[in-house]
C-alpha cells in the first residue's frame, strides 16, 4: 500500500480551517497546523481573546500540542502551517523547537518576524511564505473589515 504525500497547499487548507474558527469565535483569524511524518500531530487558532492571554497565538498553541503529542521539546521532523507570517514571539518560539520548516500563508508586513531578522528561525528552519496567501489574506481582510 502506498503513502500518500500530501502537498503544503492540503495542509494550509487545514490551517485556514483553523483560522475560520478564530474568526467565528472573534478572534484575529489565524491558524495553525503542525505536521509530522505526513500526519498532523496538533491544530491550533488564536485564542489570545478567549485566554485573555497575548501570548495565546496560533503557532504557540500549535508547538504546546505538538510537543505533548510527540512527548518532546524539539519538533525537528515537524513543519508548521500557518496562516500569517509568524510574529518576533512566534518565530523565536520555534527556534527553540527546532522545527524544520515554516509554511506560512500571508506576510504579516507590520509585525511579521521578517521585518525585523530571519535570524529569529533556528539555522536548520526552512522557510516557505506565500502559500494560499490570498485566502488568508482574505480571511483577515474580512475580519478586521467587520470590527470597523
Amino acid at each position: 500500500m502506498a503513502i500518500i504525500e500530501f502537498d503544503d497547499e492540503f495542509y494550509m487548507k487545514e490551517a485556514l480551517k483553523e483560522a475560520q474558527k478564530a474568526y467565528d469565535a472573534d478572534e484575529v483569524p489565524i491558524g495553525a497546523v503542525i505536521v509530522c511524518k505526513n500526519q498532523i500531530i496538533a491544530r491550533a487558532h488564536n485564542l489570545t481573546e478567549r485566554l485573555n492571554d497575548v501570548t495565546a497565538h496560533a503557532e504557540m498553541q500549535s508547538f504546546t500540542s505538538a510537543t505533548n503529542n510527540i512527548g518532546g521539546k524539539y519538533l525537528n521532523d515537524c513543519t508548521l502551517y500557518v496562516t500569517l507570517e509568524p510574529c518576533v514571539m512566534c518565530a523565536g518560539a520555534s527556534y527553540w523547537t527546532q522545527i524544520s520548516k515554516i509554511v506560512f500563508g500571508a506576510k504579516d508586513k507590520k509585525r511579521g518576524f521578517s521585518k525585523y531578522s530571519t535570524k529569529l528561525l533556528h539555522p536548520k528552519t526552512q522557510l516557505i511564505g506565500n502559500v494560499l496567501e490570498k485566502e488568508s489574506a482574505d480571511l483577515l481582510k474580512s475580519f478586521f473589515m467587520k470590527k470597523r
